[in-house]
Formats: C-alpha cells, structure tokens, sequence
C-alpha cells in the first residue's frame, strides 16, 4: 500500500470518528428538542389523531364512558356508541384509552372543528332529543335541552321545570335515542 493510500485510509478514519462523535453529541440534543416541543401537544390534538378509533374516556362525574370518536372539537368531542351518542368536555376528561400514539397539530384542523360545545348543544335542542347531562360532580339532569346561551344550556326536566346548566358544571350529555 503506498503513502497516498495509508494517508486517505487515516482520513476516512478520522472521518467516520468525527461522524461518530457529532451523532453522539447530536442524539441528546434531538431528545431534548422533542420532549420541549411535545409540551405543545393537547390533548385535542391526540384525540384528532384517533378519529374513528374506539376509545374509552374517564369523565369526571360520570366514569368509563366507550365508544367510537367520531369529532373533536374546541373543547368538546363526540364519542358515538352501539345504543347511544356523548358529548363530552374536553375538561372533564380525565384519562383515555385507545388513543393513537400520534397527534393532529391544531393549524391543520378543519375550520368546522373550532365550533365550540354551545354549537353542539344547538344542534341537540333543534333536534328536540331527550338526553341526561352529566355534570363533573356527578349530578343528573334528564331532559330536553331547550336553548343554549354563550356559558349555559336551559333544559327543560319534567313538564314545566327550567334548569339552567353552566357549561363549566358539564361533563358529558348522553342521547337517550
């Protein structure tokens, strides 16, 4: 082996250390990076992720609650089930289960998806259906909801009995369908 040969041998030697210890440095740093840019992840976004997956959300005030997610929204999702649909508050949910590993970055929501939880209980009192609304201390209201307002939903229990529910009492609302 002649001198040029030896000498380009050492160079791709020291090139490949080189390369050895800029992955070393770089691997640390590449996880530091991704655990603070996960910080930024909500759970919203995980749930949009796993539309169409069957989950099971523990609802503060209500318990295991399963079924397929078919929406999530600004603060609130959709959990359809075999007999029955929920409406659930973000902030009421304490785990999940079943939900995908990825996340659904909010920019590339539909617009649709910022519709707030009053837009879902406009949607229920049009369509008349008797429902219960679960509130985070575990109280029960069956009924109908009548009309939403900007932070509460009036229900009508019983046959002249108005009740006024605050949206931050709120857990879940079940159809009775």
């Amino acid at each position: 082996m002649g001198w040029e040969e030896e000498l380009f041998t050492l160079f791709d030697d020291l090139e490949q250390q080189a390369e050895a210890l800029y992955d070393a440095e770089r691997d640390p740093e590449l996880a530091d990076r991704s655990r603070a840019e996960y910080q930024h992840v909500t759970l919203a976004s995980r749930l949009m992720a796993s539309l169409g997956q069957p989950v099971t959300l523990q609802i503060r005030g209500v318990g295991a609650v399963a079924g397929t997610l078919d929406r999530v929204a600004s603060g609130w999702c959709l959990l359809g089930g075999a007999a029955q649909d929920w409406i659930v508050c973000l902030g009421a949910v304490t785990a999940v289960e079943g939900a995908s590993e990825r996340a659904l970055p909010e920019v590339a929501w539909s617009p649709v998806t910022r519709l707030g939880l009053g837009s879902a209980l406009r949607r229920l009192a049009d369509s008349g259906e008797r429902c219960v609304l679960h509130a985070v201390d575990g109280a029960r209201h069956d009924g109908m909801v009548v009309r939403v307002g900007d932070d509460f939903v009036e229900v009508r229990v019983g046959a002249q009995r108005l009740l006024l529910v605050a949206f931050a009492a709120l857990a879940a609302v079940q159809s009775r369908e």
